[in-house]
């Protein structure tokens, strides 16, 4: 009756699933027990010695942490970067310079430049003689870093030039220059007022009146640096209503080139500057009328004879 015990084997295995199905294959009374559900080989698993008990289920137990461990080490990861830029939970960041020290520093530059703007617009500063950075920062009570700088600038200006190993030579204008300048402006100046004189009404050129005013201030008042920086501002303005900004920039650099100190006394310097602002109010009054011929003349006979 071997058959028959085989066969009963058999519908045993048939009740167990597809696994017990797989482990009968492996041929004989082993692979049929071991596929039996429960069986410790029923998961594909090695059954462990018999001779040697298998080892208890370790449980983690937490230990605590030592004051070093609660800080993450310099320079490691410690969660997602917040929006602001700071390190959560690192070390403090390197310490800075705060703003103000920088702005502070721009600031004596800026007073630094104008200081020695002032001078050379006054004739303090002689056309030709060369200055030391050091000889000028203890004239104007500040170091030589920041004279040097304003005089960089001033030489991009071409108000200065660079003396190697020495300092800046203040530049020199004669007649023959000025009048070059002179002839440049009026070749990028005249056609634009003349074509603002067509278009542009009445009350535009009136808005610009309290700017020529300001120019008439500052030349009763003497100030050869205050007019220079408010005539710019006046044919600044002037220009700008043609829309062309490049434009703009090319004429104030000529507009810087032609101001230089009027020859004589203070009281011919002064004088220089009432005819020179006194031209502002007439140019303006032309272009209100749309008076072209007028325009022309005055603006031609404006630069040719600025003084600031």
């Amino acid at each position: 009756m071997a058959g028959t015990g085989d066969d009963g084997r058999g519908a045993e295995a048939g009740h167990t699933g597809g696994s017990e199905e797989a482990g009968s294959t492996e041929g004989g009374a082993d692979g049929a027990e071991a596929a039996r559900p429960g069986h410790p080989r029923a998961s594909g698993d090695a059954a462990p010695p018999r001779d040697r008990p298998t080892a208890p289920e370790r449980t983690s137990v937490p230990r605590p942490a030592t004051p070093f461990e609660h800080a993450p080490a310099s320079g490691a990861a410690s969660g997602p970067e917040p929006a602001d830029g700071s390190a959560p939970g690192g070390p403090a960041a390197p310490w800075a310079p705060p703003l103000p020290a920088r702005v502070r520093r721009h600031s004596l530059r800026g007073q630094t430049l104008d200081a020695l703007r002032a001078a050379l617009a006054d004739g303090d500063l002689a056309p030709g003689e060369v200055y030391s950075a050091p000889e000028l920062g203890r004239r104007f009570g500040v170091s030589a870093t920041p004279v040097r700088e304003a005089m960089q600038r001033l030489a991009a200006e071409g108000s200065v030039e660079v003396v190697p190993n020495r300092g800046f030579r203040v530049a020199e204008r004669d007649t023959g220059e000025l009048a070059e300048l002179a002839e440049v402006r009026a070749l990028i100046e005249v056609p634009v007022l003349l074509r603002l004189a067509r278009a542009d009404p009445a009350p535009r050129w009136h808005e610009l009146r309290p700017a020529a005013e300001r120019c008439s201030a500052a030349a009763a008042a003497g100030d050869r640096h205050a007019y220079a920086e408010q005539d710019r501002a006046f044919h600044r303005a002037l220009l700008s209503l043609g829309g062309n900004r490049q434009l703009v920039l090319v004429a104030e650099d000529l507009h810087r080139r032609s101001q230089w100190p009027t020859a004589g006394g203070a009281a011919a310097r002064r004088a220089g500057l009432l005819t020179d602002a006194a031209e502002h109010i007439a140019l303006l009054d032309a272009l209100a009328e749309r008076d072209l011929a007028a325009v022309e003349a005055l603006a031609r006979a404006h630069f040719t004879g600025a003084k600031g």
